[in-house]
């Protein structure tokens, strides 16, 4: 947590001790710095005093140019140099939620530094939109690069493609071009990350777009899928289950999970209970609808051949392969003694 040069609660204390009891009264309520953090609608208020919504805006407007045009606003300027160096410390342009969650996890105090992050001229704010979270500022051209780096690093993604976090970063900084030294690591990389909506981490630590089951994984058969990608080769169904148990911490239970991968199209089972990712190369289907597939790629292959790349495909043993191939409406020998499709 980061350590701060001064006490937020005095400062806006002293600030608001400029203002009207009205005017001060309404800020109180709407940016939580009474004596509980709840923030106050625009509509609470305006019934409390009997006025519209529009009216409470106007007096929040009021009060907040009331209060940078006084005496106090200027003899509080260490203070917004403060937070704009603690700003630049973060990288520049930070995530609204994860600047205050650095300060502390006391919700009064993020109330008091967000009021005069509002109220100090140096500061940015852009609100959160499709693309991005809340964020704050103090350099605009520092922004936009950022910005347009994270729109393009989203761009560069397939779909569903995951990145490990290192390499992840790496790209980002190598997307970011011309760029300061003093911006130039990688704990500012992964702030800076963290604005985008549009980007995401999954629970494994791997990055990739937002709005994919690889990222945001949600069901039974999303959890597999990372617990077999992390595995690297195929898993029994039992194995799979006790993975997502011991990596996500969520009941997994084995019946249920082999239903699941059953019918999920990114697995392929490829031996009793085995199953494969079908991103790994893998044929669907049964033994035989593998034989036909390899023949027909690779045309007539002696019974060695077929077994080491049906082999290749399914955990299975060499005798199912070979009753496979009796099938004389799918296979056939021929006079150089291997095996082919029947015509």
């Amino acid at each position: 947590m980061a350590t701060l040069p001064f006490k937020p609660k005095q400062v806006a204390k002293q600030l608001l001790a400029e203002l009207p009891d009205r005017a001060r009264d309404v800020l109180i309520g709407r940016y939580g710095l009474g004596s509980t953090p709840k923030k106050q609608t625009l509509e609470a208020i305006g019934k409390k005093y009997g006025i519209t919504r529009e009216r409470v805006r106007q007096i929040e407007n009021y009060a907040l140019g009331s209060i940078r045009k006084s005496d106090a606003f200027k003899e509080a300027q260490e203070v917004f140099d403060s937070l704009a160096e603690m700003i630049e410390a973060h990288g520049g342009i930070v995530a609204e939620a994860d600047f205050l969650d650095a300060i502390g996890k006391d919700e009064s105090i993020k109330n008091h530094i967000n009021f005069l992050l509002v109220l100090g001229d140096l500061f940015i704010r852009k609100k959160e939109d499709s693309d991005f979270h809340h964020r704050w500022f103090v350099d605009e051209k520092l922004a936009e690069q950022i910005h347009e780096s994270l729109h393009n690093l989203y761009r560069d993604l397939d779909d569903d493609q995951l990145v490990p976090e290192g390499e992840f970063v790496t790209q980002f900084l190598k997307e970011l071009g011309d760029l300061s030294e003093k911006y130039r690591n990688e704990e500012i990389a992964r702030r800076w990350l963290s604005i985008s909506k549009k980007l995401g981490k999954n629970p494994l630590g791997e990055w990739g777009r937002a709005d994919s089951s690889n990222v945001r994984a949600k069901g039974m058969r999303d959890y597999a899928y990372l617990a077999i990608k992390q595995h690297g080769s195929p898993m029994h169904f039992s194995e799979v289950a006790k993975t997502i148990a011991k990596l996500f911490d969520r009941k997994a239970h084995v019946a249920t999970c082999h239903n699941e991968l059953i019918k999920d199209k990114r697995f392929v089972l490829v031996g009793r209970g085995l199953y494969a990712l079908s991103e790994w190369g893998y044929t669907t289907g049964v033994v035989k609808d593998v034989i036909s597939e390899i023949l027909q790629n690779h045309g007539p292959l002696t019974r060695e051949e077929l077994i080491e790349k049906v082999r290749n495909e399914r955990y299975v043993k060499d005798n199912t392969i070979i009753v496979n191939l009796q099938d004389s409406k799918l296979f056939r020998k021929t006079k150089e003694g291997k095996y082919a499709l029947v015509s």
